[in-house]
């Protein structure tokens, strides 16, 4: 990569120098080395990126008007290019993000098969015919699906690559141009899916890159009138300002926002399985995800068992550098680290139960990464700051009940809405709770499996929208309605 590290912004499908003159350090979290630089973007390179979107769509249209089997043999293509490139691409969001190389394979898998899903959905018969009223004469009326324009995209760090498929692949399969900006402290795998793109043969203003903070970067993509969409997957307090720039062209947006998903457990649950799927839930990718199950709430009868059984597990975790497959590695970052010890300390001084974890790890290799213990808290009331708020760390805690209405009752008590679980061997139990959890991605007797077919998306502050399936495809789409007069001529419809 070393021969374009300077060459990082892909603007018309050219790589050009950032204007800013300021780099972007790229840090590898298990060490704290600098890995790469890249030139960041500035204002004026965000313009231009836009200009060339707005251009690709609205003029030169050969990505909007190129037929759909064509299209989708690019991005099937494209979906070869990224198998060929699979180890490298897993490599750098392992580097980078610091999660355990076979987590990062799994995302590089399920991008390429993104890809691959897209590239057949838009060959699959939609959309309506309606049968009218012949008020104004015979009429026929019927619906077209058209890509919305110009998209801006702006991805977090927890999942570089696996999060940019999400949003590029239907945006693209739509006919959209798009200029996409990763989150700064992951950018790597990013520039390398663009450098395939432009191998793949995706042509030059349909797909440009962008690379800078949110803070100019992001904010001149949502508020640009120029912008027909624009969707982001982070933060909520950020997406609530994304929502303020993009009112002023009312453009249309996408938002995956943040989550505290309950993980319920009866007490005839397995209790083995259980546990099993409550530490995938919450200590997956460093417990750095939007959908983490990070409050179990567990009936009082099997409270003890689970949490010791928890406890056991969650202290023979591995945790290390995670290009050696570790259970875990190091967060991403200096400061999110900072942040998730700060919650912990919170909690601590709140009166929550520090049951194992909660410290740094600085032995031996790991003394230069951002190492966090596996944490879990009992003891913890609905009030607490740790209970409350999104922590995205390896921090879970943990909650009892006696009923099932005091478990939907614990459940439902936050403002987000993304994720939540239920575990049961009573199946009847587990469709009426599941059904009465506000939250838009849900299972039962598991936690995290996701299904490019299947919507992701979520209830209250968690988000606007759905990606992945049908769903994400529509959302890169308008549907326009088209009526037909079959019998021209006058109406009549003045005359009584």
């Amino acid at each position: 990569m070393s021969e374009k590290m300077h060459k990082r912004t892909y603007i018309d499908g050219v790589w050009v120098e950032g204007g800013s003159g300021r780099l972007l350090e790229c840090e590898n979290p298990a060490t704290g080395e600098v890995i790469a630089t890249v030139t960041q973007s500035s204002v004026e390179d965000v313009e231009a990126a836009i200009a060339a979107a707005k251009k690709s769509f609205y003029q030169t249209r050969d990505w909007r008007d190129m037929d759909s089997q064509t299209r989708g043999d690019i991005l099937l293509h494209l979906a070869d290019i990224l198998e060929r490139d699979r180890d490298e691409l897993a490599r750098l969001d392992t580097l980078e993000n610091g999660k355990p190389l076979r987590e990062a394979e799994g995302d590089v898998d399920d991008g390429i098969h993104c890809f691959r899903y897209y590239a057949g959905l838009i060959k699959v018969p939609y959309g309506g015919v309606y049968d009218v009223n012949a008020g104004f004469g015979t009429m026929h009326s019927y619906e077209v699906r058209e890509p919305v324009g110009v998209c801006a995209q702006i991805t977090p760090w927890n999942y570089p690559f696996l999060m940019a498929v999400w949003k590029l692949a239907p945006a693209l399969a739509a006919g959209n141009s798009v200029v996409f900006k990763p989150s700064s402290n992951a950018v790597l795998s990013t520039i390398k899916l663009f450098e395939d793109f432009e191998e793949a043969g995706i042509p030059a203003g349909a797909a440009n890159l962008v690379i800078g903070p949110g803070s100019t970067v992001g904010v001149r993509m949502a508020a640009s009138s120029d912008v027909d969409m624009v969707t982001f997957t982070g933060s909520t307090a950020t997406g609530q300002s994304i929502m303020r720039a993009a009112a002023g062209n009312v453009k249309k947006v996408g938002l995956e926002l943040g989550g505290k998903s309950p993980n319920v457990i009866f007490a005839d649950a397995d209790l083995e399985g259980a546990v099993e799927w409550a530490m995938i839930g919450i200590f997956f990718n460093q417990g750095e995800v939007c959908s983490a199950g990070s409050r179990i709430i567990v009936e009082e009868s099997i409270h003890d068992a689970f949490v010791a059984r928890l406890a056991e597990r969650a202290r023979a975790m591995t945790v290390g550098n995670p290009l050696d497959n570790p259970d875990m590695g190091p967060l991403v970052s200096r400061q999110q680290m900072e942040r998730v010890l700060a919650y912990v300390e919170k909690g601590l001084v709140e009166g929550a139960k520090l049951v194992c974890g909660g410290h740094r790890m600085t032995e031996g290799d790991l003394a230069h990464g951002y190492f966090v213990e596996p944490t879990i808290f009992d003891a913890c009331t609905s009030d607490m700051t740790i209970v409350r708020e999104e922590i995205f760390g390896p921090v879970v805690t943990v909650q009892t009940f006696r009923t099932e209405a005091e478990a939907l009752e614990l459940a439902n008590d936050t403002p987000y809405g993304l994720a939540g679980a239920v575990f049961t061997s009573d199946v009847t139990r587990a469709l009426r709770v599941i059904k009465e959890i506000r939250a838009g991605i849900t299972w039962v007797n598991c936690y995290n499996p996701t299904f490019n077919e299947a919507p992701w998306g979520g209830y209250k502050m968690s988000g606007i929208g759905r990606e992945l399936g049908v769903h994400g495809l529509e959302e890169y789409q308008e549907v326009k309605q088209v009526n037909i007069n079959l019998t021209p001529g006058v109406v009549g419809w003045y005359e009584h």
